[in-house]
């Protein structure tokens, strides 16, 4: 089984979001929407909202599981056996995060 997770603060999810995730779950066996609950910026919405907005979101598709989260991505990722991290790209420059964090996972 391949899963894969979709991190994000997700305040508000929007269609963007919305998209993005029923993409992903179209090619993975199972997809943590993973909402993180402390990011160093201002919020709109507090953890528990943005999570039940999150759920709402996503409560008539099977491969799709909300869950929160905290502390670091890859170490979400091992504790949940994920494979892959689905990432949106706003702008040309977010490519570049993928090469400072590869090095992150031991293989």
């Amino acid at each position: 089984m391949i899963k894969a997770v979709f991190p994000g603060t997700f305040d508000p999810i929007h269609y963007g979001h919305m998209d993005i995730a029923h993409r992903a779950a179209r090619m993975f066996d199972l997809l943590l929407v993973a909402v993180y609950d402390r990011p160093l910026k201002n919020l709109v919405f507090p953890p528990e909202q943005r999570l039940a907005l999150v759920e709402r979101a996503f409560t008539d598709e099977p491969k799709i599981q909300v869950v929160g989260y905290s502390g670091l991505t890859v170490d979400f990722c091992q504790e949940n056996d994920v494979q892959v991290i689905v990432r949106g790209l706003r702008v040309f420059s977010d490519l570049s995060l993928i090469h400072i964090s590869e090095p992150t996972r031991p293989y």
